[in-house]
């Protein structure tokens, strides 16, 4: 099997512990749908131990009213609601959403304090971090773009100051072009824990689609660079989005062998430049949905790391995600 319309199989290794480092959690108006049900669901049925999520921001259940720098506690309230949901429905379920990583707007210093104190208070002791989309890069929509250069900017790094005193991890998403911004970053605040989102972002559409292989080297060379700050971490996901170039394709899905034929280059790579304590698995889900079941995922994520030794799996599918976000044993 390689890729099929509906890709069902047993569970590899269904004793190894699992901590999902990222995911999102939204409704029916937005495609594809992950309500809280089918969280719990991929959480507690597939067969998958995962034993903790991290909800990641996604600009969901924002306020409708009230300051600008307060309405994206809506999105916290909404993440605490599932956690206790599935405390609620317990067994497997319990977990779910255990660390939020909110977004505030570092742009705007002066409310940066007040920002962190109200989603502390929302996300009722699961506050584990802030996320920036950061991603300037016409094969990205729109809707995800920010001003080029804002890692760097004065104004961002005023509020980056405020919030570094919280000694929590910060969250980055931008493309690989953009990586330098985020040495520039990670260097002008060393004592910060940095978690690189999705791999640094590799592009392989648009301008480049003609030149894959270029594209990988330039990756890799970024990522590089990146993997040379010590306060980095790396999470390991995210390869299924459109702008990679490596997604299934319309209305098809692949197994566990093609997702692992798809990510591996990738996936060791980034491993072996940050090394494993430094990583982090994530299913990025629902984005990475449309080309990959829950099952099938995290089944191609032990097949390429088959040959790890048993502690350097513990490290990435879940020590350095309990490490990272505070995360019980």
């Amino acid at each position: 099997m390689t890729q099929t319309d509906t890709a069902v199989e047993a569970v590899l290794e269904p004793d190894l512990p699992i901590i999902d480092a990222h995911h999102h959690v939204w409704g029916d108006e937005r495609q594809p749908p992950y309500p809280a049900s089918r969280l719990f669901a991929d959480k507690a049925v597939s067969g998958h131990k995962v034993d903790a999520t991290v909800f990641v921001e996604c600009h969901q259940a924002y306020r409708s009213e009230g300051p600008e720098h307060l309405r994206s506690v809506g999105e916290t309230e909404f993440a605490r609601g599932v956690a206790e949901d599935a405390l609620r429905l317990g067994g497997r379920a319990a977990g779910a959403c255990a660390g939020i990583v909110a977004f505030v707007d570092l742009t705007d210093a002066v409310n940066v304090d007040a920002a962190l104190d109200a989603h502390a208070k929302a996300a009722g002791g699961r506050l584990r971090g802030v996320r920036q989309m950061a991603i300037a890069a016409p094969e990205l929509p729109a809707r995800h773009q920010s001003p080029a250069g804002l890692l760097t900017s004065e104004g961002f790094q005023a509020g980056f100051a405020r919030f570094a005193k919280r000694n929590l991890p910060f969250d980055v998403m931008l493309t690989h072009p953009q990586l330098r911004d985020a040495v520039a970053l990670a260097r002008a605040f060393p004592q910060t824990t940095l978690v690189l989102d999705h791999l640094g972002g590799p592009l392989g559409v648009g301008r480049f689609a003609d030149r894959k292989g270029e594209a990988f080297a330039e990756w890799r060379e970024q990522l590089r660079a990146v993997a040379a700050c010590p306060n980095v971490v790396c999470k390991l996901g995210g390869l299924l989005m459109p702008y990679t170039g490596l997604a299934a394709g319309e209305g098809r899905q692949m197994d566990s062998n093609a997702t692992a034929a798809a990510l591996r280059d990738h996936l060791l790579t980034a491993i072996d430049l940050f090394g494993p304590w430094r990583c982090m698995f994530e299913s990025n889900f629902p984005v990475d949905m449309p080309s990959v079941s829950y099952v099938a995922l995290w089944n191609g994520f032990k097949r390429i790391t088959s040959n790890f030794s048993p502690m350097e799996r513990a490290a990435m599918f879940h020590d350095v995600a309990a490490r990272v976000y505070r995360l019980p044993a």
